[in-house]
């Protein structure tokens, strides 16, 4: 096997962001309760995407990324609806 380089990041170009931060919301809040894993794999998520709206513009994204962190923390204090809540504000601020 030959290394050349690192693999590229998909970086979702333009507003291609927010069509698959939309997406990924989705996924987080259908399994944010579900043994086996599911706590884990949404959070991980929600935080996927609030970085990846933070770097692209944090300016444009500030209120989005602010209600992902504390739908995250809520995640993590197991207050599922609160949480899915906050995720469901955060996709409709994505329009």
């Amino acid at each position: 096997m030959e290394v050349l380089r690192p693999k590229e990041l998909d970086t979702h170009p333009g507003d291609e962001i927010v069509r698959w931060s939309r997406e990924q919301l989705e996924i987080a809040r259908s399994i944010l309760d579900n043994p086996g894993g599911g706590l884990l794999f949404a959070t991980q998520t929600i935080g996927q995407v609030r970085s990846g709206l933070g770097e692209r513009d944090a300016a444009r994204w500030k209120e989005v990324v602010a209600v992902l962190g504390q739908a995250e923390d809520a995640a993590v204090r197991r207050e599922f609806e609160t949480a899915r809540r906050l995720l469901e504000e955060a996709a409709h601020k994505l329009r």
